[in-house]
C-alpha cells in the first residue's frame, strides 16, 4: 500500500506538498534505514547522496524524486522530471543531479543542520528510502585570552584570566593547559536558540608563583582552535632579612659595653702611669746634676788645705 496516489492532480500534490505528508510513506514499510553522514561548514557547499542512480536507458520522466527535511520540510519535489515544488528556506539554494539524485545546498546555513530523506518512486513503486544525516559546523573565532592582575605579593601573583571565542556552532567546549597540565575553565555559553551561533567564555582564577604559559582551546565537531598566552609573575620583591634571635643580640650588646668600657679605663690609667715614670726620671736627672756640681769644689777645698 503507498501513501501517494499514482498521478495525483497538481493542486492537490502541491496542498500535500504544503502540508508536509505527501512523502509520508507507510508505517507497514519495517525496514531498518542506514544513515548515512555528511559534514560541512557555514557557507560551504554541501552533497547529500540518495539511494538510487537512475540508468543510462531511462531517464527522470520515469520516476518521482521527494527530498524532504525532518519528515515535516519538504525541500524539493520531482514528479516526472519537473520540479514542482521547493520550499523557500531552500530557494536558489538547492539543486539535485537527474543522474545520481544527489541534493546539493549552497550556501550552507546553521538551520541545514538536521536529518533528511530522499523517497524515490519508479511507476507508483517505491524503489528506496535513504536518510542522510547533516552536520553543520561554523568556525569559531580564534581564542582571546586576556590576564588581569587581582592581588600581588612577593611570594605569588593572583590572576583572572578569561578566554573568549564567538560565532561558532554547534555548542563547543572549552578546555585548557597550563605548562602542558591541564585546567578546568568555569565556562558559559550564549546563544540565541539551539540553531543559532555560540559565544562561549571561560574564566579561571591563578596564583602564579613564577612565570609559565596558558593555553585555551575550543573544540567543536571535531574541530578545535587555541591560543596561548605566557604569564609572567609582576612582584620580585626582595624577601626581608630574618632578625637574629634575642639570645644572639643580648650577647652583642655585653660584647660592647665591655669593649667600651675597657677603653674606658685605659684611657684614665695610663696618662697617670705615663706622668709618674716620667717625673722619677726626672728626679735621677737633677740629682745626677747636684752630684757632679759638688763634686769640684770639694776637690777645691783639699786643695787649698794642702797648700797651708
Amino acid at each position: 500500500m503507498m501513501c501517494l496516489p499514482a498521478s495525483p492532480p497538481a493542486l492537490a500534490l502541491r496542498t500535500c506538498l504544503g502540508l508536509g505528508l505527501f512523502v509520508l510513506l507507510c508505517l507497514g514499510i519495517g525496514q531498518a534505514l542506514e544513515k548515512k553522514v555528511v559534514k560541512s561548514k557555514v557557507g560551504e557547499k554541501a552533497s547529500l547522496p540518495c539511494c538510487h542512480e537512475i540508468p543510462s536507458s531511462e531517464s527522470l520522466h520515469n520516476y518521482r524524486v521527494y527530498w524532504q527535511k525532518n519528515i515535516t520540510d519538504v525541500v524539493l519535489a520531482y514528479p516526472e522530471e519537473i520540479m514542482i515544488f521547493q520550499h523557500e528556506r531552500y530557494q536558489n539554494r538547492t539543486k539535485m543531479d537527474p543522474w545520481n539524485l544527489t541534493l546539493w545546498i549552497s550556501p550552507m546555513e546553521i538551520l541545514d543542520n538536521g536529518s533528511y530523506q530522499c523517497v524515490v518512486q519508479r511507476n507508483s513503486v517505491l524503489v528506496c528510502r535513504e536518510s542522510v544525516i547533516l552536520f553543520v559546523t561554523a568556525d569559531f573565532s580564534k581564542p582571546n585570552i586576556t590576564a588581569e592582575v587581582s592581588a600581588d605579593s612577593c611570594e605569588s601573583t593572583e590572576m583572572v584570566i578569561t578566554c573568549s571565542s564567538h560565532g561558532g556552532f554547534p555548542k563547543p567546549k572549552i578546555s585548557g593547559a597550563l605548562n602542558n597540565m591541564s585546567v578546568e575553565w568555569n565556562a558559559s555559553w550564549v546563544s540565541e536558540s539551539s540553531f543559532s551561533p555560540y559565544n562561549v567564555t571561560g574564566k579561571l582564577v591563578l596564583n602564579v608563583t613564577k612565570d609559565v604559559n596558558i593555553t585555551c582551546s575550543v573544540e567543536y565537531s571535531g574541530f578545535a582552535k587555541s591560543t596561548s598566552l605566557p604569564l609572567k609573575k609582576t612582584n620580585n620583591c626582595v624577601v626581608p632579612p630574618v632578625p637574629p634571635p634575642y639570645n644572639v643580640i643580648t650577647a652583642s650588646i655585653i660584647i660592647v659595653i665591655t669593649f667600651i668600657l675597657a677603653i674606658t679605663l685605659a684611657a684614665r690609667y695610663l696618662p697617670r702611669h705615663v706622668c709618674s715614670h716620667c717625673c722619677k726620671r726626672q728626679d735621677s736627672v737633677e740629682e745626677a746634676v747636684k752630684e757632679y756640681t759638688k763634686a769640684p769644689m770639694s776637690s777645691k777645698v783639699t786643695a787649698e788645705t794642702s797648700s797651708v
